[in-house]
């Protein structure tokens, strides 16, 4: 009986033990640089896209405006500044920093144009940054 006490009051500790969240990186990177001026929704009317022109655009149709396929290539070039897009700003400056491209640092050697820190690559973690975001977007596209 003493057992079956120890035994019974465990379980049903155990069976309150409150599961992790899972935090999805992909929806936090996009309201964190996105969101602004695509919207929380992506549909393009974020705080700031009244005072934008052209207008933000509505990226849950990405892949009904290509025919049903989305353009991942395309895609992340315009995150990360490949693809100029004029709202974006300048490649030199967009909008967002530096967040999804390394800063470049003048008057080094060409074949390492950008400063990489003594502590970590930042390439990877921009990498990272901009795979979850197309990720997310992927996932928002309408059927």
């Amino acid at each position: 009986m003493v057992v079956n006490l120890i035994v019974g009051s465990d379980v049903q500790a155990w069976a309150q033990q409150p599961v992790p969240r899972q935090t999805d990186s992909g929806k936090a990177e996009y309201q964190e640089s996105c969101a602004s001026c695509h919207g929380a929704d992506g549909k393009g009317a974020g705080p700031v896209a009244d005072a934008l022109k052209p207008r933000p655009a509505e990226l849950t149709t990405i892949a009904k405006r290509n025919s049903g396929v989305f353009p991942v290539g395309r895609v992340y070039d315009a995150i990360d500044g490949r693809l100029e897009v004029k709202c974006h700003g300048p490649r030199d400056m967009p909008i967002w920093g530096h967040r999804f491209s390394p800063p470049p640092t003048p008057g080094i050697n060409p074949v390492v144009p950008y400063f990489v820190d003594p502590v970590y690559d930042r390439e990877p973690v921009i990498r990272a940054r901009i795979l979850s975001i197309i990720d997310y977007l992927y996932r928002i596209q309408e059927k």
